[in-house]
């Protein structure tokens, strides 16, 4: 049974939520922006800084009080870009992977990008990760790749992937 997902209205409460969904998934080899998992205080202040942003918007997928996944969508702040967001932050906990969790945050969000009026998505990834293939079968186009783009928490340089999807207008 896939987990409730649903849009963050509570910031203090899914900053704390979110934190350890952070730490595991910098643990588990993906940066996410960070080269070492962060403390729990470094992942809080993180998730509170973003969920303060007027231009994001957060889901978070929970068994019960417990925060599996989560994902972020950012709306362009330029004037020319009322239309296309960036997703970023699609991460869900070692044990719950394999459970339809990213799946269903990312329809989550899209549906809700595309009843917002919103036509474009784009998003970067780690070029040959997982989360590269899933995209990809959810139906991205991949629009090419930066090679050496970020230090992994291997240290070693990896390349990105950046990929966009149309949605149905409005």
């Amino acid at each position: 049974m896939t987990p409730a997902v649903e849009l963050v209205t509570d910031a203090s409460a899914a900053a704390a939520a979110l934190a350890p969904v952070l730490i595991d998934t910098v643990e588990s080899g993906a940066s996410v922006g960070w080269i070492e998992p962060p403390t729990h205080d470094e992942a809080v202040l993180w998730w509170s800084a973003l969920l303060a942003d007027p231009d994001t918007e957060t889901w978070i997928a929970r068994d019960g009080d417990r925060a599996l996944g989560t994902i972020s969508l950012v709306r362009a702040a330029k004037r020319n870009g009322p239309h296309r967001a960036e997703v970023i932050k699609l991460i869900v906990r070692r044990e719950a992977r394999g459970r339809g969790i990213a799946p269903a945050l990312m329809a989550a969000l899209e549906e809700h990008a595309a009843a917002s009026g919103l036509t474009l998505l784009v998003l970067d990834t780690e070029t040959g990760s997982l989360a590269e293939s899933l995209y990809g079968r959810w139906g991205w186009q991949t629009v090419g790749g930066i090679p050496d783009y970020a230090v992994a928490p291997s240290g070693e340089l990896g390349g990105t992937t950046i990929m966009f999807k149309r949605l149905a207008g409005r």
